[in-house]
């Protein structure tokens, strides 16, 4: 493992001061680094986090870049919106700057395991879930990286026998050195964020980073039903699989109606399916994975399966906000991508209004039309991406231009019937509306309890906008 460094009087350059610039820059100027940040938005537009920064001593340069800075530094460390590739990054390299993600640097100063988990969709859901089985299990855990806290803020809370658990993106991933962890967990590999990466090869080859610097007692689990990620099963580490529909030589699987773990040929049953709480086959792999992980980090089988039960999901994964006059309202904000507004779409029996659109990644919303045309009932598009998604979707289910979330809503309110499910489920990035898609879910919680007042202080009254039914 790569000792801590020494930043002491060493140049830093962080490019962007959102949560994990600020951070960032904080924690190094706490070491004695010459520490500078740097970001194209303006001092209004970045707010309070500029007086933290000055008082701990770091140097601002806002409302655009200096390539000279870039030039003159020992480290540059860019948050994960910034992309790799970018020209004054690519510059810095070749005046011999190490450019290093975050959670590089984190890795310097770790202590104690680390489990990353990485893929295109259920990152969050099985990174929670393997912390709350873990610290069930009375495992001292630390829960950080792209679930919401930096992986950098936790670094003081390390030990040598804790266990963080942390949630890596492939922005994070594609600009590691040594950083390594002891168990590692791809999920699977869909379309994604092909505005940064271009490719798909390239987005996976970003993903699969995890990997890299395994050794062989380290281990690695991956999903056997995904074509996508299983080509990238790494060699070093000791690999485990999960799967719904085989079953699996090393990790966890389906038996009838019991999830398996197998090891070393030997199989226990770790609890029935019909006791995991989270709806949806998606949610079933990542509780597969979760269990192979938890198992391999050596909970009990007992503990893992107490666990999974008592687990209440993730805050805008298929969050269930509340019934409004017999409509359920739920909040998958975190579906920023094609495929995880189809698994969300796949969790409910139909009678669905779905509101999509935000900021488009590059994405192809084609594969949409099946599922729309077999379970919903009206597409509500709001966003950037709303004409691209309605050119690519139409034919499928009836569609209405909603423009904004709360305009959405109210159209859905007055739409929807006593059984209907109405889903936020955008399938785009939220930055054209929204600071993230943390924001976009809060907002879209807020406005379905404003319904619910509403609902509380009149009286029943026709439904409005019933043409798109079926």
């Amino acid at each position: 493992m790569a000792g801590p460094i020494e930043l002491k009087n060493k140049r830093v350059l962080v490019v962007g001061v959102a949560r994990t610039g600020v951070a960032t820059a904080l924690f190094c100027a706490a070491r004695g680094a010459v520490v500078t940040a740097t970001d194209s938005r303006s001092e209004a537009e970045i707010g309070e986090a500029t007086a933290e920064l000055r008082d701990a001593g770091v140097r601002l340069e806002l409302g655009g870049h200096d390539k000279n800075t870039f030039l003159q530094q020992d480290f540059i460390i860019p948050s994960p919106g910034v992309p790799a590739d970018s020209p004054l990054l690519q510059a810095a390299r070749a005046n011999g700057v190490s450019v290093w993600s975050e959670i590089e640097l984190a890795y310097r100063f770790r202590k104690g395991k680390l489990i990353g988990i990485t893929g295109s969709n259920g990152k969050t859901t099985t990174t929670s879930l393997v912390e709350h089985i873990l610290r069930s299990a009375s495992f001292p855990t630390i829960l950080a990286g792209n679930i919401g806290t930096p992986l950098i803020s936790c670094v003081g809370r390390m030990t040598h026998d804790s266990v963080t658990i942390v949630e890596l993106s492939s922005f994070q991933l594609e600009l590691i050195q040594e950083f390594r962890t002891d168990i590692s967990v791809f999920l699977n590999l869909t379309p994604d964020h092909l505005d940064r990466h271009h490719t798909l090869e390239l987005y996976a080859k970003a993903k699969a980073r995890i990997f890299e610097n395994q050794r062989e007692e380290d281990f690695a689990i991956l999903n056997a039903d995904d074509p996508g990620s299983t080509p990238l099963a790494p060699t070093r580490p000791h690999v485990y699989w999960f799967s719904r529909k085989q079953r699996a030589a090393q990790g966890a699987f389906l038996r009838g109606d019991d999830i398996v773990f197998r090891n070393d040929g030997a199989e226990e049953i770790v609890l029935p399916c019909d006791e995991v709480p989270l709806p949806g086959a998606h949610n079933l792999e990542n509780v597969l994975a979760a269990i192979a992980a938890a198992r391999v980090a050596g909970a009990s089988a007992k503990a893992v399966a107490e666990g999974v039960r008592s687990f209440t999901g993730v805050e805008h994964r298929l969050e269930f906000v509340r019934e409004v006059k017999g409509v359920r309202y739920y909040n998958d904000s975190k579906a920023t991508n094609v495929d995880a507004t189809m698994k969300a779409l796949d969790s409910f029996p139909g009678q669905i209004l779905v509101i999509l659109g935000g900021k488009d990644k590059g994405s192809d919303y084609s594969p949409l039309q099946t599922p729309l045309r077999e379970k919903a009932i009206l597409a509500l598009l709001i966003g950037a991406a709303a004409d691209k998604i309605a050119s690519q979707i139409d034919g499928s289910v009836a569609i209405e231009r909603a423009g904004t979330l709360d305009h959405a809503v109210e159209i859905a309110s007055q739409t929807a019937r006593s059984g209907d499910v109405v889903l936020l489920a955008p399938a785009c990035a939220s930055f054209d509306q929204f600071e993230n898609y943390e924001h976009r879910g809060r907002v879209f919680k807020a406005l379905v309890h404003e319904l619910q007042q509403r609902a509380n202080e009149l009286p029943n009254t026709s439904r409005g906008a019933t043409s798109a039914r079926r």
